[in-house]
């Protein structure tokens, strides 16, 4: 969908989204290895962020995955101002479309997570865009919240570089902790609302059943809600 008809469904109060553009393939899944370098995060819920696409999808996979208590779309990068759908979905502001995920480090390690992202959440080699969805607003990113999450994160995007699992290079950066913004009330739990959704179903569903076939230990039937 184009951004101008998104603003305009946007102002009627639908939830549309420039998430629905038409598609022609799903996109593909990568096993991940297992990080060589584990996080150590003591304890205590611990939270984290990312970007990787149109928000339904991440926040729908990482709601499948045990340990995570809450998975919430919203927006990442820019203003406090321009956290608004509308504007980010134009692409005129510094926002990426990202997940806030909070998890229990001593069920769901951040090193683990990192594995899910890169396996079934989104395409590292892809600039600014994922998919069907085209934008810096729809950028591939990990946003480090510790010190200890950035040492993973660096060394995990290294192994990954160096084993060389993707034909094109990896292309996802790390960004500068900033405030984390939710989005709009209806785009939170999205999938779980809405089931049957065409994007859902060609796009995000197939994700979250390829985090279930690749790590079943870690994958919960139950959705974990916002």
């Amino acid at each position: 969908m184009h951004w101008r008809a998104a603003l305009v469904a946007a102002a009627l109060g639908l939830a549309v989204s420039a998430c629905q553009e038409p598609v022609s393939a799903a996109e593909k899944t990568v096993a991940a290895p297992a990080a060589k370098r584990v996080a150590e995060e003591g304890e205590g819920l611990k939270t984290a962020v990312f970007a990787g696409g149109c928000f339904w999808g991440v926040e729908g996979v990482f709601s499948h995955v045990k340990g995570v208590k809450s998975a919430v779309s919203g927006y990442h990068g820019g203003t406090k101002r321009q956290a608004a759908y509308k504007l980010v979905s134009s692409g005129i502001t510094d926002h990426a479309e990202a997940v806030r995920v909070t998890y229990d480090p001593k069920v769901i390690r951040y090193d683990q997570l990192l594995r899910i992202f890169f396996s079934v959440v989104a395409d590292p080699t892809q600039i600014n865009r994922q998919g069907p969805d085209v934008g810096a607003h729809y950028r591939s990113a990990l946003v480090p919240q510790s010190r200890e999450q950035a040492a993973v994160a660096a060394a995990y995007l290294r192994q990954l570089r160096a084993a060389r699992l993707w034909s094109k290079p990896i292309v996802t950066k790390m960004e500068r902790a900033q405030t984390f913004y939710p989005a709009e009330s209806y785009h939170q739990d999205f999938m779980l609302k809405n089931p049957r959704h065409g994007y859902i179903v060609r796009w995000d569903a197939p994700k979250v059943k390829a985090l279930k076939a690749m790590y079943p230990g870690v994958y919960s039937a139950r959705f974990q809600p916002d």
